[in-house]
């Protein structure tokens, strides 16, 4: 299992989850086209694509000279179990708003 704290971090930045959805919606993706989706060098999408696989969150192959990227999804599946109890504790919260007050 990856580290959830790695998971948090490496999806705490919009870019990253960016690209996330990239690959989720495309599948596997070379990183020049990947690159060509944000405002900044290939480099910088490279480092960011760093940050996903060493969180477990992408796996990475070559065919050539193009790096591809695509998205490993059990990490996210691990956290999203560990966030199912605090869920149905919002979800409670949440209805509880709906429900009348005795005050008034």
């Amino acid at each position: 299992m990856a580290d959830r704290g790695d998971v948090f971090a490496a999806v705490a930045s919009p870019v990253r989850r960016g690209l996330l959805g990239l690959l989720l919606d495309h599948g596997p993706l070379p990183v020049q086209q990947l690159a060509s989706h944000f405002a900044m060098s290939r480099p910088s999408v490279s480092e960011h694509l760093k940050v996903l696989k060493d969180a477990g969150l992408v796996r990475e192959h070559r065919s050539g000279r193009h790096r591809y990227y695509q998205l490993e999804p059990q990490p996210l599946t691990e956290v999203a179990q560990w966030l199912t109890p605090y869920e149905r504790l919002w979800w409670r919260k949440l209805a509880s708003l709906d429900e009348p007050s005795d005050r008034g």
